[in-house]
């Protein structure tokens, strides 16, 4: 499960730190600080800010782990193009033809309509094709098409017809499409289906789908497109000599090279599973890989590659492809570790029904890493904290990893401050609050997030995966019931006596405050008035945060104050709140536990969904004083590899870059290697 990064507003502060002081907190949790100054802001466009980071400590990496990370970061890129055919089938022929004009018109480029076209240009690349990376609405252009006909036509760039109108027309306007009472996999443009496969295909196809051991059910549909041929459902495997082989074959290359450098043994075979994966695209192949790789904890160097995360589907079976290259950061993993320690005592203490406890939580790990490089679903908007494996299986019988990008935050933390808290705030003892432990408490809350709550809790008997059981909803109780468990802890005496903090009560009520804030209100300013709640992360924050208040209004405990024309809400009872927390905790896991589809739907349609339309023309109104983007997105550092004579590699060198658009015009130089087909 990928922890989904919502930097760039400094009051959406659920899972990500706000800017302020720290005080009492850095004995326990220390900031990296800065020795030298680095600027970490690159470019603004749109609704997007982009960011670079660091990657502490490169310098005292060996030889062996430098190549390791170049190898390993070679391996992701070489498959970013996956990626864009995934998100829609025009995006590589669109992409290719925007990348030529722009690189070669010799025009009048002072004028707006190329101000237009630079800007829409920029927010493809950003989301890996023409769909918001959030919203998954299509990118509106701000320019005609008569204009990109001119374009074209300077430039000796071809585009064809089907291709250029999807650009501008009404037909697949929703990227992923969760709307209630639709075919959403009709109604979706991702290119995880083929033409005419409907909601029903989808189910019936893998309803007669049968795992060979029944208590170790495979990921039926995780690396596969779903098609019709002659009106008969086929999956086009994503493998060598399969769909999207000539990319697959560059990402092997590079894999077998990083094997050759491995830390150690345990890392060497599960690197070997992953290139059999790919060559073969066997799914009980996947299983062992994903066994050996969790397994796997020891050494500097870690990884997550292939295709993983399932929220751009609809419905939930297909992973997108994904590549994260991770340092380890010993001193922060090693002052968290006391999470993963006492696993077990957060899960016997949950507020959840006795036969949806585990009696054994196994092999969950928690490291704080740095990242070395991004590609696919994680770049250029990236999490900031991941729990892997998925599959329930896995993670009950052997365990799971959970990371937090510490760069990747860090960079967040330096690039400068909006301002926006102080209007949203509902009076100063909350803003004290969290200028003074904001950043602790939104820290713990993804670790207790990764660590506990993805690891927590267990189906019942015969329940079937929640892609099957929960559908189109599995994705934001997962997401909400993770944020429960963190929630629920954040506010507990346990915390103190870890060592984690000085004053758990005060922790507890600025992340309380910082994700009630959030919920019904701040994050809105990411949704044009009128939109409904599409997104899962942001569908399972107001469901969480909409039915605390709801549940509350009896005893005051969540107040909405209106006071001069501005929204605002109070809590009045942070225990009681907590105990909500608890209820809804114990319920979401009901819900998982037993497959309970209509109880899922009432959750997250009744509270999730729909938008106060008060509140929202409120808040975008206040934010229009703010220049600062809502979305945060990052270049990678360029890994530059030195040779000798006989072409041996004797030292990686790290650059930044200082422009979006050199990155995004060399990586479609040199990563692109599928064919341009629909």
């Amino acid at each position: 499960m990928k922890l989904k990064s919502i930097v760039g507003v400094a009051i959406i502060n659920l899972m990500l730190f706000s800017c302020g002081n720290e005080k009492d907190d850095s004995k326990v949790i220390e900031e990296v600080k800065e020795v030298v100054a680095f600027n970490y802001n690159v470019d603004q466009f749109a609704d997007i800010k982009i960011l670079k980071y660091q990657i502490p400590g490169w310098d005292k990496l060996t030889l062996k782990e430098q190549k390791l990370v170049y190898y390993l970061t070679q391996a992701g890129l070489s498959g970013r193009d996956i990626m864009w055919d995934q998100n829609y089938r025009y995006n590589l022929k669109i992409r290719k033809a925007l990348e030529q004009v722009y690189t070669s018109y010799s025009g009048d480029k002072n004028a707006k309509d190329w101000a237009s076209f630079e800007s829409y240009l920029k927010r493809v690349w950003f989301s890996n094709g023409i769909h918001h990376h959030y919203s998954t609405d299509k990118l509106t252009p701000e320019f005609s098409a008569d204009y990109l006909k001119e374009l074209l036509a300077a430039t000796n760039t071809t585009l064809d017809a089907d291709a250029f109108d999807a650009i501008f027309n009404d037909a697949d306007t929703k990227k992923v499409n969760q709307a209630k009472g639709v075919d959403n996999v009709a109604l979706s443009a991702v290119n995880f289906y083929g033409p005419n496969v409907t909601n029903d295909d989808v189910e019936s196809f893998y309803k007669a789908k049968q795992s060979p051991n029944a208590d170790k059910p495979l990921s039926f549909g995780l690396n596969s497109q779903l098609v019709k041929e002659d009106g008969v459902l086929k999956e086009r495997i994503y493998k060598s000599g399969g769909l999207y082989g000539e990319a697959i074959d560059e990402i092997i290359k590079w894999l077998e090279l990083a094997k050759g450098v491995a830390e150690n043994e345990a890392q060497g075979h599960a690197l070997g599973l992953l290139i059999e994966y790919y060559k073969t695209g066997d799914l009980q192949t996947w299983d062992d890989y994903n066994v050996a790789w969790t397994g796997a904890t020891a050494g500097n160097i870690d990884y997550i590659n292939s295709f993983i995360e399932v929220y751009n589907d609809p419905l939930g079976y297909r992973g997108s492809y994904e590549s994260i290259i991770q340092i380890n950061d010993f001193d922060m993993s090693q002052k968290m570790k006391v999470l993963s320690d006492n696993a077990q005592w957060f899960e016997d203490n949950s507020p959840l029904m006795a036969e949806h406890k585990k009696e054994n939580v196994v092999g969950v790990t928690y490291k704080v890493v740095n990242v070395a490089g991004e590609a696919g679903d994680a770049s250029p908007s990236t999490p900031i904290g991941v729990n892997l494996p998925n599959a329930n299986w896995i993670r009950a019988a052997v365990g799971s990893k959970s990371v937090s990008l510490g760069n990747i935050v860090n960079a967040s933390n330096n690039a400068g401050t909006t301002g926006r808290l102080k209007e949203f705030v509902h009076d100063e003892e909350e803003l004290l609050l969290e200028e003074e432990y904001g950043q602790l408490a939104d820290k713990l809350h993804t670790a207790l997030h990764e660590v506990i709550g993805h690891a927590s809790g267990k189906l019942n008997p015969g329940v079937g995966e929640t892609k099957e059981t929960l559908k189109n909803y599995a994705s934001t109780l997962e997401e909400g019931r993770a944020d429960l468990v963190g929630l629920y802890y954040l506010y507990n005496p346990k915390l103190q006596e870890l060592g984690l903090v000085t004053d758990w009560e005060k922790i507890g009520k600025t992340a309380y405050d910082g994700y009630i804030r959030n919920g019904l209100m701040t994050q809105l300013i990411r949704l044009n008035l009128g939109d409904n709640v599409e997104e899962a992360h942001m569908r399972n924050r107001q469901w969480v945060s909409a039915w605390a208040f709801e549940k509350g209004k009896a005893d005051n405990v969540i107040e909405k104050v209106t006071r001069d024309g501005k929204t605002y809400f109070n809590i009045n009872d942070y225990a009681k709140l907590h105990g909500l927390f608890g209820e809804l905790l114990k319920e979401t896991q009901r819900i998982k536990s037993e497959g309970d589809y209509k109880a899922v739907e009432a959750l997250v349609e009744g509270y999730g969904v729909k938008v106060d339309q008060d509140i929202h023309a409120n808040v975008l109104e206040r934010n229009k004083q703010f220049s600062s983007a809502p979305y945060t997105g990052y270049v990678n550092p360029i890994l530059v590899p030195e040779t000798n004579d006989a072409g041996e590699i004797t030292k990686v060198n790290v650059e930044y870059p200082e422009s979006f658009v050199d990155q995004m015009l060399t990586y479609s130089k040199h990563y692109s290697f599928l064919p341009e087909v629909n």
